[in-house]
């Protein structure tokens, strides 16, 4: 595999500091006993907001990652965090258009927009999330939803060192903390799909390139399979991320492959 995969752990609204203390230490111990390579891996811890500084405080290879930003730097919006209040707590990653924001939170595609460009700007790299709901899919649309929501999401950027900011994580809405998996050939079919798309947009090297992640009820049992495929380039991982001994299994098998 030519580009570094990434295993990036989204914990959403699930421990406060204690717990988050305890996971990082364990997972900082993990990393150091069986000498996870990181010329070969990268891993990513993203929480709460809350536990932000308690990862920090531990992590030493793992990175940081937070769930959402504000597309604002700063004013009167409550309850809002800026990329610069992220920045300030060793925060290198940020989640962007996750389906739970979309879907529940009705963010639409402007503002994910919005997100992204202040992200970038800021000096975050973005984790820019995509993928169809399981009517669009029985519609035979998933091809034109995603790329549709790469054209809108990632309009305007500049294809300057784009792969240096940005990663992809396609996660098919029916497969999220539903215990159903999108099947291997399918989820590096899509994946295709959006790095075709992204070599339309911001031409063939970063396409080439640029990491596209599969969510999706991610497992220790399903990621070597998910893994050995052409273009998928690690995971965002939601609830096996949350029991340490289900996400350094993880690691160890995309390491196991990688090298």
């Amino acid at each position: 595999m030519s580009r570094k995969p990434l295993i990036a752990g989204n914990w959403k609204l699930n421990k406060g500091v204690r717990e988050t203390t305890e996971f990082t230490e364990g997972l900082e111990v993990f990393i150091a006993d069986k000498k996870i390579p990181d010329s070969k891996i990268e891993i990513a811890i993203i929480p709460s907001f809350t536990s932000l500084a308690a990862a920090k405080s531990k992590l030493k290879q793992a990175k940081l990652g937070a769930q959402d930003l504000s597309q604002h730097v700063s004013g009167a919006y409550t309850g809002e965090v800026s990329a610069e209040m992220l920045l300030e707590h060793g925060v290198e990653y940020v989640l962007v258009g996750h389906s739970e924001r979309r879907e529940i939170f009705a963010e639409n595609d402007a503002m994910i927009n919005q997100k992204v460009s202040r992200a970038l700007a800021a000096g975050l790299k973005v984790i820019f999330c995509c993928g169809e709901s399981l009517n669009t899919r029985e519609a035979g649309k998933t091809d034109e939803w995603v790329c549709n929501q790469i054209q809108t999401g990632l309009a305007g950027l500049s294809a300057d060192k784009l792969t240096d900011k940005l990663v992809i994580a396609y996660e098919p809405i029916w497969a999220i903390g539903t215990g159903k998996t999108c099947d291997t050939p399918e989820a590096n079919r899509v994946i295709k799909v959006i790095r075709a798309e992204i070599a339309k947009l911001f031409g063939a090297d970063n396409a080439a390139n640029l990491r596209i992640l599969y969510g999706g009820s991610v497992k220790p049992s399903s990621i070597a399979e998910q893994m050995a495929a052409s273009d998928i380039d690690g995971a965002l991982i939601g609830g096996a991320s949350l029991v340490l001994g289900d996400f350094t299994s993880i690691i160890e098998s995309t390491v196991a492959i990688a090298v």
